[in-house]
């Protein structure tokens, strides 16, 4: 039990261990997602309220996480089973909310500038989608090696 919880960094240490490292371009990249979409136009019958949902609860979450995490309060055997399941979760409503914005983008296809920021956002939020699976597999790992 105690090792699992010496495996769980805490303060600035979160700052130079992986997965805890990718914080931080999670918060950058969501947050374009959240700008972008927010930028743009919506119409009737468009999905974009999910991603701005999905967008606006992920970066609220992983803020209070990485507050969570920079204070020590993750120092308990719990925390890196929920650390997985949160970074998984995210994860998956972020490959819907880009699928989502995919399918809406294709069918809005021209060359405006409307256009272009839905691209920069279905971009972004892929790469958002990578890091949380990343994050949520290296999580994994730490959790299973602990």
């Amino acid at each position: 039990m105690a090792s699992s919880v010496s495996m769980m960094p805490s303060g600035s240490k979160i700052f130079t261990t992986m997965p805890d490292i990718l914080f931080i371009p999670e918060f950058v990249f969501g947050g374009l997602v959240w700008t972008l979409v927010a930028s743009t136009k919506v119409e009737s019958a468009n999905p974009q309220g999910w991603v701005m949902f999905v967008s606006l609860f992920c970066f609220l979450i992983t803020t209070l996480w990485f507050f969570i995490f920079i204070t020590g309060i993750n120092q308990s055997s719990i925390w890196p089973s929920l650390d997985v399941g949160y970074h998984a979760f995210s994860a998956f409503c972020y490959l819907s909310a880009a699928v989502l914005l995919a399918n809406v983008t294709i069918r809005k296809q021209g060359m405006d500038k409307v256009y272009q920021l839905d691209i920069a956002a279905v971009v972004m939020a892929f790469i958002v989608t990578l890091l949380y699976w990343t994050h949520a597999i290296l999580s994994a790992h730490r959790w299973k090696s602990s």
